[in-house]
């Protein structure tokens, strides 16, 4: 008997630790969020009035790159694992590349989280996690096949990672996680007794 895994959904997993100076690197990236998030008046609003528990700069800020240079810094890291992912996807890109659309800050309070979702008009999101405290938030994964599965049984609890409908994905500082924008995901409730803090991004196909 052959088993042919098809349409299999990739997952992007790396890290930045291996890098030089990556402890200064991360806190002058944990300062920078927690400033954002003391002076972005307008970010804080658009949180509230969306049910964010913390902080985010979704809604508000889309210069994090020009605004702070370690955030700059990001981009060219984010930009060198994008295209390593684009090129393990196999994308054709047609003599185009893919970009940063987008960058935001997220400072997820204790016993908050982000409901699932996907990332629509984007190729590749993703996440970096900057400040990971014991019992944050994992990143929840859904088997993007789960709705038309109709009849189908449920799946036994010893099964393999890669046959079950929900995969959690547990970072730390300095993770990334990229996926194709298509897959749904989401963030649960937070348990630590400290915010959890990420930078999440999304890159188009230009």
């Amino acid at each position: 008997m052959t088993l042919r895994p098809l349409f299999v959904t990739p997952v992007y997993e790396a890290t930045l630790t291996t890098n030089r100076s990556f402890e200064n690197f991360n806190r002058e990236i944990l300062e920078a969020c927690h400033a954002l998030a003391e002076e972005d008046q307008a970010g804080r609003a658009w949180s509230k009035a969306h049910a964010y528990g913390g902080y985010t700069s979704y809604g508000s800020l889309d210069d994090l790159p020009q605004r702070m240079s370690v955030f700059a810094d990001l981009k060219t890291h984010l930009d060198r694992h994008a295209k390593t992912f684009a090129e393990a996807l196999h994308y054709d890109l047609r003599g185009g590349r893919l970009r940063l659309d987008s960058l935001w800050v997220n400072i997820l309070k204790p016993g908050a989280g982000h409901t699932g979702h996907i990332h629509p008009h984007s190729v590749l999101s993703g996440t970096v996690y900057v400040d990971v405290p014991p019992g944050a938030s994992a990143l929840k994964i859904e088997d993007p096949r789960l709705a038309m599965m109709m009849a189908a049984p449920a799946r036994r609890t010893d099964a393999p990672e890669d046959a079950q409908p929900f995969v959690y994905l547990q970072p730390s500082p300095g993770t990334i996680f990229m996926w194709e924008s298509w897959l749904r995901h989401e963030v649960p409730a937070n348990r630590a007794k400290s915010p959890r803090v990420s930078v999440s991004f999304n890159y188009g196909w230009r």
